[in-house]
């Protein structure tokens, strides 16, 4: 049987296990996956041991940078994004580095909530990896305006300047802005401890503006609690994202692509059960 996991410290939350035993059985796939308690010592010698038989990972909270430097290839996604998240190993015994963070919140929101990003004002919540791994992507629809509005904003300008080959981007302070814009997606861990970057609520455009959490819980997040309180045209949650880059770190792995969608709605129900 094939092996795959998920690394992360801590795991017994994760999520992976449960989707990709949907996309195996959906797509006639012989595997099993698994979720690793990795140590916080030790995440490289850890995981080199599973790669002795096993056949690929997905990287969780605190080891996507760790991932990045055990990986022996990178795809350029990855190298973009400085974290690995898809580890992948090779006919010759190699690990691949990629990052598919990005890409399935570009497809969670594409495909799932019919959302374009070109030609759109887009405000990113957060100058951490979360927000870094989404800035290739997003630039390379190629909106209007991107702002990247950190509480430190000297961080947020050092991804705006890393990035600026690729798009217009640019950099804030949480409470410089206050025009509407189309998108604010918060990349801030604030939903965790149940509050809201302090930012205006006049970015919200009633019943235009999309509001995403990257963060989910069985309940609305804070985050999507204000952007409801304040008009937003929908509020989404980070669940898409979650099954959608599981997704892709599949098809990297299989070679095929499972249909995310009957696997979101299984996900929505058992967490709206408790």
């Amino acid at each position: 049987m094939d092996r795959y996991c998920v690394f992360g410290n801590p795991i017994g939350h994760s999520k992976s296990p449960l989707i990709h035993r949907l996309f195996a059985e959906q797509t006639g796939q012989a595997l099993s996956y698994e979720a690793l308690l990795a140590p916080l010592d030790d995440f490289a010698g850890f995981a080199r041991g599973f790669f002795a038989e096993g056949l690929g990972g997905n990287v969780t909270v605190p080891f996507k940078e760790q991932a990045f430097q055990l990986a022996d290839q990178l795809s350029a996604r990855a190298q973009r994004a400085g974290a690995v998240n898809t580890l992948k190993k090779l006919a010759d015994g190699r690990l691949l580095g990629d990052n598919t963070d990005g890409a399935g919140l570009l497809r969670d929101l594409a495909v799932n909530a019919g959302f374009s990003l070109s030609g759109k004002r887009i405000l990113l919540l957060g100058a951490g990896g979360a927000v870094r791994g989404v800035l290739e992507p997003f630039l390379g629809e190629r909106p209007k305006a991107l702002v990247v509005a950190n509480r430190s904003v000297a961080k947020a300008e050092a991804l705006a300047a890393e990035f600026a080959d690729l798009g217009p981007i640019m950099a804030s302070g949480f409470d410089w802005l206050d025009a509407p814009v189309d998108l604010i997606v918060n990349g801030t861990s604030a939903s965790l401890t149940g509050e809201v970057p302090p930012i205006a609520a006049s970015l919200i455009e009633p019943g235009h503006t999309l509001c995403y959490d990257m963060m989910y819980s069985r309940q609305p997040t804070a985050f999507c609690q204000w952007a409801v309180e304040h008009g937003a045209r929908a509020a989404l949650d980070g669940l898409g994202m979650l099954v959608e880059q599981a997704a892709e770190a599949f098809l990297l792995w299989r070679g095929v692509r499972p249909d995310s969608a009957p696997v979101l709605a299984e996900l929505r129900r058992q967490l709206a059960a408790g």
